[in-house]
């Protein structure tokens, strides 16, 4: 069998693990990022120091901050483990790996922080060349250098101890979701009924049966809608991607046209433009089109109360979801579910 390539996106909700980011920064007083296996950031720095701010900006610096991150993840790769160092200005980082069956997929990178344990050494794990320049540079930033929050390194261990632990759980169950979404992604391709057995082991990833329903709804979603893929649109415009990435991502979600253009960092007029010139049809056309066809294919495949359909594809009001169903099909849910069957 072929093995499953895990993406970093597919075991957290980028959105939600950010928010949990910033808290666990708040409690370790660590500046924390998440990259994925690749090193490219998956999150915003949660609470980065003034002083490596300063550094990550200056053009010569970073150079070494980026050796650092890459040096670190492969480090903790190796040894399985977090992986505590020094960076070039000899501030202390860890990196946690994250692994699924083996597979480096990313990492939580923590740190910005100085010892108290002066006598403790710890490997410094790129060297950068002393000159006047770095030095002046260095002398310029010593007040925030010496801002940075001190700890132990047994505060220090901890912390990493707990974020491997953190992200250890949210990788085993990410595996019981998924091999319990393709055991449905086979059910469905073979048009057996959509069911939820309570003895699924991984039922415990959710919080109740009905956000287990839902995740499998959406995952059925994906694997029965052929039209409209994201795909279509990324080979014709990259600058778009992002927006289709996300609507496809976010079903239950009301999307705004200020939102995708905030998202592919161009202004919402230009956006509009290009995405009509892209698609052939207005935004304010195209989401609403793409959310019926998902609807027709729950009303073909479940036995969802159209009022739950309405909520998981981001209408508040189930009267307006069928009134926009009615204007764009020519008949109500009901009525298509009833024809269908």
């Amino acid at each position: 069998m072929k093995p499953v390539h895990f993406h970093l996106s597919q075991i957290i909700d980028i959105d939600k693990w950010h928010g949990l980011q910033d808290s666990l920064s708040l409690v370790t007083k660590m500046a924390i990022i998440t990259v994925d296996y690749k090193g490219v950031p998956v999150t915003k720095h949660s609470h980065c120091q003034s002083f490596c701010q300063a550094v990550r900006k200056d053009e010569m610096l970073s150079e070494y901050c980026q050796k650092c991150d890459a040096r670190g993840g492969l480090e903790a790769v190796r040894t399985n483990k977090p992986y505590i160092y020094s960076c070039h200005f000899n501030i202390v980082d860890i990196a946690i790996p994250i692994l699924v069956d083996g597979q480096y997929v990313g990492a939580i990178m923590a740190g910005q922080i100085k010892l108290t344990d002066q006598e403790l050494y710890l490997e410094q794990i790129v060297n950068r060349p002393e000159n006047t320049e770095s030095r002046a540079k260095f002398k310029a930033l010593e007040k925030e250098y010496n801002a940075l929050p001190q700890l132990t390194y047994d505060e220090v261990a901890k912390a990493a101890e707990m974020l491997l632990q953190l992200s250890t759980y949210i990788v085993e169950e990410s595996i019981q979701k998924n091999a319990t979404i393709e055991m449905y992604k086979k059910a469905l391709s073979q048009d057996m009924p959509l069911t939820i057995p309570t003895h699924v082991p991984s039922v415990k990833a959710f919080k109740n049966m009905e956000a287990m329903q839902h995740e499998l709804v959406n995952t059925m979603i994906d694997s029965k809608i052929k039209k409209f893929t994201t795909h279509d649109f990324h080979t014709m415009n990259p600058l778009l991607t992002p927006a289709f990435e996300y609507i496809y991502h976010h079903k239950n979600e009301n999307i705004t046209l200020q939102q995708m253009a905030k998202l592919c960092h161009v202004s919402p007029s230009y956006f509009s433009r290009i995405f009509t010139k892209e698609t052939g049809e207005n935004f304010s056309v195209f989401v609403p089109r793409l959310k019926m066809e998902w609807a027709k294919q729950l009303l073909e495949e479940t036995n969802l109360p159209i009022h739950q359909i309405s909520e998981d594809l981001g209408y508040t009001d189930a009267g307006y979801f069928i009134k926009t169903f009615k204007k764009l099909e020519g008949l109500t849910p009901a009525v298509y579910r009833r024809m269908i069957r």
